[in-house]
């Protein structure tokens, strides 16, 4: 490994990947690791470098680190994709960064890709390989076209007649390009499944976590208050023994009672071990909640219980749906009907009504501003879950509607559709459907389909086939 400003390939076969961090460490692995798979390695330490490097001499590929001082990942990408000689070079970005929009950020500032930290070598090796694999195709389809296009230029200027070769040849192009189109959306699927199984994964990984260390120590405050509220009825039975048998207990003791209102204690003692009972059943249902909503379940699925999932995913969400400054609390209509247990993965469904719930509510946050808290109150905003089964279509059936401002038929067309958001700039990544859509389909063999009327609200329909 040497540094960008130093070395060359040492045959032309070789393939040179171009590695800018600043992080010795990241450099030294991610080296061995293309070097051990038969590449040439580059490194750079800072952007000013590395922009000097390929603009002199044009690697194969770039993995860019994010962050680091000076020149960050986003602003040498920026520069890369500016240029003429340089922006036909894939970069992929390397981020500790979790939150999809600064990876969406990336997407669209041209990088192709991105790896997260810590690394993992087989998963570096792939997307490196892959995206050289598209470079080469990209390169030569677009190699191919030029000399048809050329060809077809050539024929027409010679000779008119040849009229039939150059409809053919243009066929030969668009079927190049459409080999390229349907190359580019597998690669845009795949990104979109890699980002909806890393949220997933770390989701399910955070709540089952939460909702274990929540429920050891509630389970012991509750095991405990019932046995100090014994203790302190006890007490108390024994002090108004003390009371009956000393009806006088002299000065000390009784400015000692009025000083602590003794009264007011052994009236208000009892409710608050009651209101602490309470709090311990309350805090109890959200973890008997999180471990509903987070299941694992990436390698089979199991038979579960729908509607204690969408019970489960609406115990999260309650601080969303309660009251607000803007708006009062969104009532919930569930129309629930009888239904078997269905085998599924019960998190990644779970997802789906977290996606679909979720929108719903911010669709309301937006809609809500345009009305009094008055005028709001007397039209309530409301969200109603029904559940059925079709036994015709062997099939069940989950509802969500609500009677918000409803999706305009323009944009209903392009709502499955990966990065396609409805939200202003920064409010969303355009991923939650697309991911929902992909859940219920590929990996239930179900449908996911959208009614909506503007003005009047929309209905999500999840159909799941019965087993």
């Amino acid at each position: 490994m040497q540094e960008a400003n130093i070395m060359s390939p040492e045959s032309p076969e070789q393939e040179v990947i171009l590695i800018i961090d600043d992080s010795p460490t990241n450099l030294v692995l991610l080296s061995e690791v293309l070097q051990e798979s038969g590449f040439t390695v580059w490194i750079a330490r800072d952007g000013e470098t590395a922009i000097s490097k390929v603009t002199e001499e044009l690697p194969d590929l770039i993995l860019l680190d994010v962050l680091m001082p000076g020149l960050d990942g986003f602003e040498i990408c920026q520069r890369l994709k500016s240029n003429p000689v340089t922006n036909e070079v894939p970069v992929i970005f390397m981020t500790a960064l979790s939150d999809p929009v600064d990876k969406v950020k990336g997407m669209n500032l041209g990088a192709v890709d991105y790896i997260t930290k810590p690394f993992r070598q087989e998963e570096v090796l792939a997307r490196v390989k892959i995206h050289l694999k598209i470079r080469k195709l990209t390169k030569s389809l677009a190699k191919q076209n030029q000399l048809l296009k050329q060809e077809i230029q050539e024929r027409i200027a010679a000779e008119a007649s040849l009229q039939k070769l150059t409809e053919e040849l243009e066929k030969r192009v668009e079927e190049r390009t459409s080999e390229l189109t349907q190359a580019m959306y597998d690669l845009q699927k795949a990104q979109v499944q890699l980002v909806q199984k890393e949220k997933m994964s770390t989701l399910g990984q955070l709540v089952a976590g939460v909702a274990h260390e929540i429920n050891n120590p509630i389970n012991f405050i509750a095991a405990n208050l019932n046995h100090a509220e014994q203790y302190i009825q006890d007490l108390l039975a024994h002090l108004k023994v003390y009371q009956r048998k000393f009806p006088i207990p002299g000065t000390e003791i009784e400015n000692h009672a009025e000083e602590i209102d003794l009264d007011f204690l052994l009236e208000d003692l009892p409710s608050l071990v009651t209101s602490m009972q309470t709090g311990t059943e309350r805090i109890n249902q959200i973890s008997v909640s999180l471990r509903i909503f987070s299941r694992s379940d990436t390698t089979a699925k199991v038979a579960v219980n729908i509607h204690e999932g969408i019970d489960s995913t609406l115990m999260i969400l309650k601080h969303r749906i309660k009251a607000n400054e803007n708006r009062p609390a969104i009532e919930i209509q569930k129309e629930y009907g009888e239904l078997p247990l269905i085998e599924c993965y019960a998190g990644q469904l779970n997802q789906v009504f977290m996606n679909l719930l979720s929108n719903a509510i911010d669709a309301f946050d937006e809609y809500s501003q345009a009305y009094s808290y008055a005028e709001l109150e007397q039209n309530p905003n409301r969200i109603i879950i029904s559940t059925e089964v079709n036994a015709k279509e062997q099939q069940i059936l989950i509802r969500i509607h609500d009677n918000g401002p409803g999706i305009l038929p323009e944009a209903e067309n392009h709502l499955f559709e990966p990065l396609f958001t409805t939200k202003p700039l920064g409010k969303g990544t355009g991923l939650g459907l697309s991911i929902s859509h992909q859940i219920v389909v590929e990996k239930h063999g179900g449908q996911l389909t959208c009614n909506s009327v503007p003005g009047k609200g929309v209905e999500f329909v999840i159909a799941l086939p019965l087993p």
